[in-house]
């Protein structure tokens, strides 16, 4: 008879970090000791004098007179914000899984435009994006229910987003229909010079936005204008119904954890979890064996 038994093989990802990066994990990641909030806390302040050291760069008087000083911040706010994104990758037991996650990505948006900047100059304006960092605010205070609350949104328009795609398909099709017919009312006199220009007019009508700029001079125009707008009213409550809908079905009471994931670096898991949601990794090591 063969031996079916199974053996167990060592699992790598399942064991634990070396002590040091342990400690520095529980720092860069945590928020619940002294050291970990205050790491946190630090990081939030940085970010907030980064962003607007970036946008003072963009007045004229204070650039004028201060701009080689905005530079040395700025670049000085990169490199930090370099050193503590290779510290979570390194702190982490899947550091590709952390890399593609979604504070993975902003993080390594927050310092890629300085390095570009050489090559496209403008670019150093979109390091404004690192105040998408400040999402971890709700981590640091401690704000579970938040978190929770970000959880249930989310999940919530990842279920809903076939139907919203389904929808603007059809508005898509409705404005291009009412453009061309507009085009074809009111022609190059009211301004309607093109099919894309009209189809333009139609989406700022149908949104109810109505700049103005482009106007219907002939009854007929205007009836159909009418139409639109009316239109536009009873559409604006479609998407909002279809993401209420998933809203209510993604609610769930329960508690949502502050630690993060040794693994991915993940948070927002139930108190009660003992895997991490994205990853799969198991969030309490004394249960590992």
């Amino acid at each position: 008879m063969l031996d079916t038994k199974l053996h167990k093989q060592p699992d790598p990802e399942g064991e634990k970090l070396a002590p040091w990066r342990e400690s520095l994990h529980t720092i860069i990641f945590g928020a619940e000791t002294p050291l970990g909030r205050a790491f946190d806390i630090t990081l939030i302040i940085s970010i907030i004098v980064s962003v607007l050291a970036v946008m003072l760069g963009t007045v004229a008087s204070i650039s004028l007179e201060y701009g080689e000083l905005l530079l040395y911040i700025e670049w000085f706010f990169t490199l930090v914000f370099t050193a503590e994104y290779a510290l979570r990758l390194l702190t982490v037991r899947r550091p590709l899984r952390y890399l593609f996650s979604f504070f993975g990505i902003v993080d390594f948006l927050s310092i890629i435009p300085t390095y570009l900047m050489f090559l496209i100059p403008s670019i150093k304006y979109m390091l404004v994006i690192r105040i998408l960092r400040l999402l971890r605010v709700f981590r640091i205070l401690k704000l579970s229910a938040y978190m929770g609350e970000a959880n249930i949104l989310l999940s919530a328009l990842t279920k809903s987003w076939r139907k919203i795609m389904v929808f603007l398909y059809t508005i898509l099709t409705l404005v291009v229909i009412f453009g061309t017919l507009m085009y074809a009312v009111e022609g190059n006199a009211s301004g309607f010079t093109s099919i894309p220009k009209s189809v333009y007019w139609a989406i700022v009508t149908l949104t109810t936005v109505g700049y103005g700029d482009i106007a219907p001079q002939t009854a007929l125009g205007q009836l159909i204008a009418a139409t639109i707008m009316i239109m536009g009213y009873g559409i604006i409550a479609v998407p909002t119904g279809i993401y209420s809908a998933e809203l209510i079905k993604a609610s769930r009471p329960g508690k949502v954890s502050n630690n993060a994931c040794p693994a991915c670096g993940e948070t927002g898991h139930d108190e009660d979890a003992d895997f991490c949601k994205y990853c799969g990794h198991v969030l309490n090591d004394s249960i590992q064996h």
